[in-house]
C-alpha cells in the first residue's frame, strides 16, 4: 500500500510546506514504478520553474511526464504561493497549457504538488471536507517541495539537508 503525509509548518513567522508518498510494506513493481512516476513529475516541474517562463509551462511539463507514463494529473487540486500565510496568492495549475499565467520572477515562492493518479483524474472531496478520494478507486500518489524562484533557477526550499 502507499501513504502520503502532507505536513505544513510555521518557522520563525514563515511557512512551509512539503508532501511525500512511502511505500508501505512490500508493494508491486506496477506500483513502485507509479510511485516513482509521481515524484518525477514533481521534479518535471521544478526544472521547468524558470525565471521568465510562464507559470503554465511547469503544469505542461508535469502532465506531459505523467500522461507519457499512462498516468493522469489532478486538476481540482494545486501547489499556492506562500509566506507568512500557509496558503498565498498564485495558484499553481499542474497540468498545461504552457501559455497559461504570469512570468516566473525571483522573489516568487510557492509550492509544486502535482496528485498524480493511476487511473483517471477525477476526485471527489469526502464529508469529513478535507480527504480526497479519487472517483474511480485507482491509486494516487503526492510529492510536493516549497521552491523559491531565484535569478539562477528555482531553488528546493523545503529539501532535507545533507
Amino acid at each position: 500500500d502507499i501513504v502520503g503525509i502532507d505536513i505544513g509548518l510555521i518557522y520563525k513567522d514563515w511557512c512551509g510546506d512539503s508532501c511525500v508518498t512511502y511505500r508501505v510494506g512490500e508493494v508491486s513493481d506496477e506500483i513502485d514504478q507509479f510511485v516513482k512516476v509521481a515524484e518525477e513529475a514533481l521534479y518535471v516541474g521544478i526544472a521547468a520553474a524558470q525565471p521568465n517562463r510562464r507559470l503554465g509551462e511547469l503544469g505542461a511539463a508535469i502532465e506531459k511526464h505523467a500522461q507519457q507514463n499512462g498516468y493522469s494529473v489532478v486538476y481540482e487540486y494545486g501547489g499556492h504561493g506562500l509566506g507568512r500565510n500557509l496558503h498565498e496568492p498564485i495558484s499553481v495549475p499542474h497540468h498545461g497549457p504552457s501559455s497559461y499565467g504570469p512570468r516566473l520572477q525571483p522573489g516568487m515562492v510557492f509550492t509544486i504538488e502535482p496528485m498524480i493518479n493511476m487511473g483517471k483524474r477525477d476526485c471527489k472531496l469526502m464529508p469529513d471536507g478535507w480527504t480526497v478520494e479519487t472517483v474511480d478507486g485507482s491509486l494516487s500518489a503526492q510529492f510536493e517541495h516549497t521552491i523559491a524562484i531565484t535569478r539562477n533557477g528555482p531553488l528546493i526550499v523545503s529539501k532535507k539537508l545533507e
